[in-house]
């Protein structure tokens, strides 16, 4: 202290060690309230994008199927329609309502991206096939798809069902176990 009452410091003599010491305190502190301001902030953050991820994803689950059952109600009213018709209507022009109706549904499952497999006549995968006999035959290649029971379906590059077939031998071969 200077005769006057004033510090050292306020007489423009440097400051002592404790005031040097409690000015790196005071800004440390402020440096770790500033930090601790921006976790907050950004934990806040983090926490809202999970939110809104997870909303995203719910409503992704939830409405996913809209435009494939949109592609569908048409489907749903031509059966309704032909099934209202039936009765009174010649077997010709139900034939062709069938038809038409079947037409609506593969317009509706391909626009969803549904893929028929037939595989007729090539030869056999068993990533995509499944074969439910082997048959000898001169017809086709051996290994190769004689006969499909049930088409497979495939969603994009997905396979939703396997396409049910017989697959051909060449006569004489021995039965597959």
């Amino acid at each position: 202290m200077s005769q006057d009452g004033h510090s050292d410091a306020a007489a423009g003599q440097p400051p002592s060690d404790q005031d040097a010491g409690r000015g790196a305190l005071d800004a440390a502190r402020k440096e770790a309230e500033e930090n601790w301001n921006k976790y907050l902030r950004n934990a806040a953050e983090l926490d809202n994008f999970r939110k809104r991820a997870a909303r995203d994803l719910d409503m992704a689950r939830k409405y996913g199927a809209e435009r494939l059952a949109q592609a569908l109600l048409p489907v749903r009213d031509s059966l309704a329609a032909g099934l209202a018709a039936a009765s009174k209507a010649d077997p010709t022009v139900v034939v062709q309502g069938q038809q038409a109706t079947l037409r609506l549904l593969d317009d509706a499952l391909a626009a969803a991206g549904v893929t028929e497999i037939d595989p007729k006549g090539e030869p056999f995968d068993p990533a995509q096939h499944e074969a439910l006999t082997v048959v000898p035959s001169d017809d086709v290649e051996p290994n190769s798809v004689l006969e499909v029971i049930q088409k497979g379906y495939r969603l994009h590059d997905r396979l939703l069902r396997a396409a049910k077939v017989i697959v051909a031998r060449a006569p004489g071969e021995g039965s597959v176990a």
